[in-house]
């Protein structure tokens, strides 16, 4: 299991720091959470940041595209190195398309789902995606508790892969720590996303190999 720690809980005023202190405490992706105040009741950071993460980072960028027209972020993301990139589906007309246009840039094309969006409103795109991220708490802030609800999709879509041979990768992202990542271990989880439990912590290293250790437990 890949831990992605979400920069968006970190302290931005060392922000290069953090990108190293995550590194060095074995962490695998850095997740970025891209809002703009209008899809999500929350405004995070633009180009200009992540711009300087892609400077920085020496681990793969992971981009969550919470933002109407998420087609426009596309091919700058892709030009700073971009390895995964996600949207929700209903913020575009056309989710197919612009998952090919995402391809087409050489990312990993990911769709994302809140708690209130059913499996059924994605099923026809799993067989071209990446990667599915399972939101288990509302999008627009860090530090929410996870919805326990939520992890019938997880398993849906762990049992939808094995059944038709599919080789999408879940990713779940919200109110993740020691107690909750217990959940995902029974459906083969491949990311996991936690901003708080990590950033918040006195050790970061220490709470990956925790998020680890809970998950094989």
């Amino acid at each position: 299991m890949k831990i992605a720690p979400s920069i968006l809980a970190s302290n931005f005023c060392k922000l290069s720091q953090e990108l190293e202190a995550i590194t060095n405490a074995n962490a695998s992706i850095i997740h970025l959470d891209i809002m703009d105040g209008h899809y999500v009741p929350n405004l995070t950071f633009g180009l200009p940041v992540v711009q300087a993460i892609a400077k920085e980072a020496k681990l793969p960028l992971d981009a969550h595209l919470m933002v109407l027209n998420p087609d426009t972020y596309v091919d700058t993301f892709a030009e700073l190195g971009v390895e995964y990139f996600s949207f929700h589906p209903e913020t575009v007309f056309h989710p197919d398309g612009l998952i090919q246009k995402i391809k087409t840039r050489k990312m990993k094309a990911g769709i994302a789902i809140n708690p209130g969006t059913s499996v059924n409103c994605i099923v026809e795109l799993l067989y071209c995606v990446d990667f599915v991220l399972v939101m288990t708490v509302n999008p627009g802030f860090t530090g929410q508790k996870f919805i326990t609800s939520t992890v019938s999709k997880i398993k849906y879509l762990d049992e939808f892969r094995k059944l038709h041979k599919l080789k999408y990768e879940i990713e779940v992202d919200g109110g993740i720590n020691f107690d909750t990542i217990k959940h995902l271990t029974p459906y083969n989880v491949d990311i996991v996303v936690a901003g708080a439990y990590i950033f918040h912590s006195k050790d970061y290293g220490e709470a990956i190999r925790t998020l680890n250790s809970a998950y094989i437990l």
